[in-house]
C-alpha cells in the first residue's frame, strides 16, 4: 500500500507499519508499506523503540515517509573543554 493511502485511511494518527519497498537518495524514501495497527499517542514513543526490524512507527501527518540515515553513528564529536 502506498503511504498516501495509509494517510487517507488513518488520518492524523501514529501507525505501526511494515516497510515493503523504499529507495535511497541520501535518505530512505519509503514507497510501500503494510499497515499493522494504529498506535495511541501515549504509547508511540515506547512502541517506536520496541519495533521489530523492518517495521516502523510513523505519523500520518507527514506528507512523505522519510528515514534519515546516519552514515557514521559511532563517530564522536570532540567537545571543547577550554574555559574562558
Amino acid at each position: 500500500m502506498k503511504w498516501q493511502e495509509v494517510r487517507e485511511l488513518f488520518p492524523d494518527q501514529f501507525v505501526l507499519v511494515s516497510i515493503i519497498n523504499y529507495h535511497e537518495e541520501d535518505k530512505k524514501i519509503v514507497d510501500e508499506v503494510a499497515p499493522i495497527r494504529t498506535i495511541s499517542e501515549q504509547d508511540a514513543n515506547k512502541e517506536f523503540f520496541q519495533v521489530k526490524p523492518g517495521n516502523m512507527v510513523y505519523h500520518t501527518s507527514n506528507q512523505d515517509f522519510v528515514i534519515h540515515l546516519r552514515r557514521d553513528p559511532l563517530m564522536r564529536v570532540k567537545r571543547n573543554t577550554n574555559e574562558n
